[in-house]
């Protein structure tokens, strides 16, 4: 076994994982309840005040506006962490659920909804969004519906691949031949058993909404000011990165830890969820 290979095995560590749980616990009090953590109001012009670096009474500094950014960077988390959800939920309900109907049905169900799921993932995952968004006007409603669009192909293709493996197992030759319903065939056999690496990639995939949606409002194509986002504060902030260093730092830094930790929770389902760690034992068995 070659070094790399050894290094991907080693059992991530425990502090890596809490770690990752601390940052998403606080990153969803924060977005349950900005008004009670936020010192200011987000939206609040002082233009006394506009780009003072960190200090007592401004933890993270204030933009050019006199803002403050700490507390704009709070009520982000209302924006950002709904959207990473949102798109990841409808992504697995709507990729999982095709490709689960193509898996297990195979022929020309099976060829129809993979072509379909081939058309969206030729595309650039972020050059597709950007059509969508310019096409309905940019605002994070359309970013969301965007980002959706683009990204259940993945679950389609990976749930596809899942059930058409789990479906040669012989526990679930020998339910077809026991004349058992097509239905609990579905929900008592092959979802347990196809599911574990959409599960993993959804944990993981919220950040990298999160991350995509930031780009986005970036590029002055998400949310519209004065919304405090997180993509669009980190772009406001470039044309201050030499005197003012806070302004897009903190807003970046705060993407940074929330992708961060999405992608560990994400590799600790994975660990898991591994054949490994669970003695290979099927998650159900024919006779069940």
């Amino acid at each position: 076994m070659t070094a790399p290979r050894r290094l991907r095995r080693r059992p991530r560590p425990k502090w890596a994982t809490w770690f990752a749980l601390v940052v998403l616990a606080l990153a969803l009090v924060t977005a349950l309840l900005p008004d009670v953590i936020a010192p200011y109001d987000p939206n609040a012009i002082d233009l006394g005040a506009a780009l003072r670096p960190p200090s007592g009474d401004h933890w993270l500094g204030t933009d050019n506006n006199g803002r403050d950014i700490a507390s704009r960077i709070v009520h982000g988390a209302r924006i950002s962490l709904p959207i990473g959800l949102s798109v990841v939920l409808f992504s697995t309900v709507v990729g999982g659920l095709l490709g689960l109907i193509a898996g297990f049905r195979g022929g020309w169900v099976d060829e129809v909804i993979m072509r379909i799921t081939d058309v969206f993932l030729s595309v650039p995952y972020i050059l597709l969004p950007m059509v969508v968004v310019v096409a309905l006007q940019p605002s994070l409603v359309n970013t969301t519906i965007a980002l959706a669009v683009v990204w259940w192909p993945a679950y389609a293709r990976l749930m596809r691949g899942q059930v058409a493996s789990v479906r040669q197992s012989p526990y679930v030759a020998s339910a077809v031949v026991l004349g058992a319903p097509t239905r609990r065939i579905l929900l008592r056999h092959v979802l347990p058993n196809a599911a574990g690496p959409v599960i993993v990639l959804a944990t993981m995939d919220v950040g990298f909404v999160i991350l995509a949606s930031a780009g986005l409002g970036f590029l002055g194509l998400g949310a519209r000011p004065p919304t405090p986002e997180w993509g669009v504060m980190t772009s406001d902030g470039l044309g201050f990165l030499l005197d003012a260093w806070w302004y897009s730092l903190f807003p970046g830094l705060a993407i940074a830890l929330v992708v961060l930790a999405f992608t560990v929770l994400g590799d600790t389902v994975q660990d898991l969820m591994s054949p490994q760690r669970k003695g290979r034992k099927q998650w159900s068995s024919a006779s069940g």
